[in-house]
């Protein structure tokens, strides 16, 4: 089935507003801006972080774009209007070029923060890359993700003076965040997924089961950024830890009647790790 490509007469802008929307922003600029608050609370400069941000962005951009173009044709079978390929608002061979582009701008920009947190960081990009160009449809679709959320806040902390190891407890909440988020990104849409012949991990445990699993890799890193540090949990922790537990197990029990109650409450969890891991930042090494 061929994909219809962008009118010649169309505006400049609107093909680059296309472009735009090809690369995921909600993601892109969540995982960004994230990362770069986290620098800031890591001790990082002003300077180092804006570059943190720069090569955590650029490579954010090329596997949001890589995704986008190679699912061209898989999104038009299915009738995706709201992907700008498949609706001919941009050609794939832009997309393509855009993904090509922001790779390349990635791997100095991810290397001027210090050779050893470079190379982290794009073994990141490399492992999102290989989820959207094979291992999206395979059972270790879920390995990627782990390993891209993992390497973010390692590159953050080999980025410090003396390139110190980050703490494991902060990796590995990384690397569970990145589960959980495979699972509410392709929770939506398993039952087209299904239908297009892709069998994740995801898709291989049903809506059903995806939709039970989802907030317990969610908790599970907010267990470890609140017990994973030296010391006792303080008294904020503690009850973060607690309030996750709770809402997972009400979402868990309320998405029996209404399939979106758990996927709010994966939601809600999220957010009180994000909190935790910022508020940690002083300590990730």
């Amino acid at each position: 089935m061929a994909i219809p490509e962008r009118t010649a007469g169309a505006p400049t802008w609107a093909s680059s507003w296309a472009l735009a929307r090809s690369c995921h922003p909600g993601p892109t600029a969540a995982v960004t801006v994230l990362i770069a608050v986290l620098a800031g609370a890591a001790g990082h400069t002003a300077a180092l972080t804006a570059l943190i941000a720069a090569a955590v962005l650029t490579g954010q951009l090329s596997v949001g774009w890589c995704n986008d173009a190679f699912d061209a044709r898989r999104d038009l079978a299915a009738g995706r209007r709201d992907k700008p390929i498949a609706a001919g608002a941009v050609r794939t061979g832009t997309v393509w070029i855009a993904a090509g582009c922001a790779l390349a701008l990635c791997v100095p920009l991810s290397l001027a923060c210090g050779p050893l947190a470079g190379s982290v960081h794009l073994a990141g990009v490399a492992a999102a890359w290989a989820y959207d160009l094979r291992l999206k449809a395979t059972a270790w679709s879920w390995l990627p993700y782990a390993a891209g959320f993992a390497s973010l806040p390692a590159f953050v902390a080999l980025s410090l003076p003396g390139h110190p190891w980050p703490a494991w407890w902060i990796v590995c909440a990384g690397a569970l965040l990145g589960v959980g988020a495979h699972l509410g990104d392709v929770l939506p849409d398993i039952r087209g997924d299904l239908a297009a012949g892709v069998r994740g991990w995801p898709q291989r445990l049903g809506t059903f089961g995806t939709r039970l699993l989802l907030p317990l890799p969610l908790v599970a890193a907010t267990a470890v950024l609140v017990l994973g540090p030296a010391g006792p949990p303080g008294t904020r922790s503690a009850v973060a830890l607690l309030a996750a537990v709770a809402v997972a197990v009400a979402g868990s029990v309320a998405g029996r009647r209404r399939q979106r109650a758990a996927f709010a409450a994966a939601v809600v969890v999220a957010a009180l790790d994000v909190a935790l891991l910022v508020g940690r930042g002083a300590a990730i090494t």
